[in-house]
């Protein structure tokens, strides 16, 4: 799995686990899909933070999971290699959910990073940051904060006189005094692994929702003599949790930007960044220029010195290198080869694969097909089911008929063949090395090679006949 992060080496960061709560229904999605599982630039949302986990090279990752675990279980089994699974039967709460992880982390004496899986903007710069200042003033809990123009809704941080932490008050229980405070928390934690667990033990239910939370172990932690620290986030967009739609739209721009950012410092050239969508996953070289309003989705890989040009989609494809695909193309789950064109207007659906300097058209359609090296389907047609040798030539509007309504049938045309204009190949048929068939022709048995078809009737013409026509319709 990949992502706008750059990938780094080396063991992993000391002696450090992740737990990434990710248990929750989240109501304000107003959706049958469990919130983190909600696609986010090409991968679910809760995808981004597993992949920081993996980038920060953290001992263990335990994800706790809940409400819908089965299918949570099944979208993230592809894309968190290593990454294990803790199950929160009952939902009541943030603090409750880490404490499902105690016993998977049994003996552990390390340090534990609490993050949320929906949260996706992190930075592996702003995480590394809490760890590092967590380690360096060893003190039991370190929290990321961050300042809001409008903090509405958010727990405050109060400090004493001197700027320490003191506590974080919610906004209901708040004096007016301290609701004008700016900062407040993230919901981003690194703690002593002992000292959080024990903690775990002693929250109490709320009043109102009954419910255990994870900001109720500071206070516990503060009185036991634990010193806490804080780190800000200068960003507040880093550290947006995602809990409507509105939220999910704002935390895609912020990633799509980042993902044209990431291109263009690598050699890319966006023409219009603010309208290139680049997924998380996708690679694309340098020296290739995106054209405004182009979309790359899933796994797709776009070699070097490229031209995609407006409004085109490519989804979970392979391009070559100096490949050039014209206005309007559609390509998915294709292979295509250096120095081939395509488009404008052209379809490539899932299986085509296309092999060096192949010209596809305007118009055209190919599914399921090889096209050989050299060969041109110009304008008009559609190739599935098929196997086009090299240096074919394939004229406008013909269609290989490969579906009688029951089973899909192979068509073959073997290098060099000419297929004129207007040509139905009823397969399964074969065309030989260097044979030509004749423009309107419905070919429905194998031509050999170097030979001529005709599947046409013969012509008539009668003479005289469209005076005839005219004089006639001109009497009513």
């Amino acid at each position: 799995m990949s992502s706008t992060r750059t990938a780094k080496a080396g063991p992993p960061m000391l002696d450090l686990c992740a737990i990434v709560m990710a248990a929750g229904q989240a109501t304000r999605m107003h959706s049958d899909l469990v919130k983190i599982l909600h696609p986010l630039n090409g991968l679910p949302m809760v995808s981004h933070v597993l992949e920081l986990c993996r980038q920060l090279g953290v001992k263990r990752t335990l994800v706790v999971i809940g409400y819908q675990a089965g299918r949570v279980r099944e979208a993230l089994a592809p894309l968190a290699s290593g990454v294990e699974f803790v199950v929160q039967a009952e939902q009541r709460g943030t603090a409750h959910a880490v404490l499902q992880a105690e016993s998977v982390l049994q003996g552990f004496e390390g340090d534990v990073l609490v993050l949320s899986g929906d949260v996706p903007l992190l930075t592996d710069a702003l995480v590394e940051r809490l760890v590092a200042t967590h380690l360096k003033t060893r003190v039991h809990a370190t929290l990321v904060t961050t300042r809001l123009a409008n903090p509405q809704g958010y727990g405050r941080i109060l400090r004493d006189r001197r700027g320490a932490f003191r506590a974080i008050v919610e906004e209901v229980e708040a004096t007016p005094a301290e609701r004008r405070v700016s900062e407040i928390n993230a919901g981003i934690y690194c703690f002593r692994a002992p000292r959080l667990f024990a903690a775990l033990h002693r929250v109490k239910p709320s009043t109102v929702r009954k419910e255990l939370y994870l900001p109720e172990v500071l206070p516990l932690l503060k009185k036991a003599g634990g010193r806490i620290a804080t780190v800000l986030a200068e960003d507040p967009r880093e550290v947006l949790g995602i809990n409507t739609r509105a939220e999910l739209a704002e935390a895609y721009a912020v990633l799509r930007r980042r993902m044209v950012e990431r291109l263009m410092s690598e050699g890319v050239t966006c023409l219009d960044p603010g309208s290139a969508h680049v997924s998380s996953l996708a690679t694309v070289g340098r020296d290739t220029t995106l054209y405004p309003n182009v979309q790359i989705e899933g796994r797709t890989n776009i070699g070097e010195g490229c031209t995609i040009h407006a409004g085109s989609r490519i989804r979970d494809s392979r391009l070559g290198s100096r490949v050039t695909v014209l206005d309007g193309c559609v390509i998915s789950e294709s292979e295509v080869a250096d120095e081939c064109t395509i488009g404008p207007y052209a379809h490539l659906r899932p299986g085509s694969h296309l092999k060096r300097k192949v010209k596809i058209g305007n118009f055209v359609e190919v599914k399921q097909s090889v096209i050989g090296e050299g060969s041109k389907v110009p304008h008009l047609t559609y190739v599935g089911d098929a196997t086009l040798g090299e240096r074919v030539n394939v004229g406008a509007g013909t269609i290989t008929c490969n579906y009688d309504g029951f089973t899909k049938h192979q068509t073959i045309i073997e290098d060099e063949a000419f297929i004129g204009s207007n040509t139905s190949l009823v397969a399964p048929v074969r065309i030989g090395r260097g044979a030509i068939v004749a423009a309107g022709s419905a070919i429905t048995q194998e031509v050999p090679p170097d030979a001529v078809a005709f599947g046409r009737a013969q012509q008539t013409n009668k003479d005289g006949r469209a005076a005839e026509i005219r004089k006639n319709r001109g009497k009513k």
